[in-house]
């Protein structure tokens, strides 16, 4: 539980960070690609331990990352 707590930190650093300090800016949407990913693992997780309430945040995080990386990976990337 530790590990998954430190790559989701580290993840939102890689989501603020970048952009922020305007250096290596391709880290954010890839940033974005990894915590979708997570959240996907997350709802199977809360989904076994029948957590349904959970997935509801997990499917939210999901879709907020996967439009951020689409946004950032896109053909209209801003």
């Amino acid at each position: 539980m530790k590990a998954i707590g430190a790559l989701e930190v580290l993840a939102a650093l890689g989501l603020i960070l970048p952009p922020l300090v305007g250096v290596a800016e391709g880290l954010a949407p890839s940033a974005a690609t990894a915590i979708a990913a997570l959240m996907a693992g997350a709802a199977v997780v809360h989904g076994r331990r029948g957590e349904l309430q959970m997935i509801v945040v997990n499917a939210a995080l999901l879709t907020l990352t996967a439009v951020m990386a689409w946004g950032r990976f896109g053909p209209y990337a801003f």
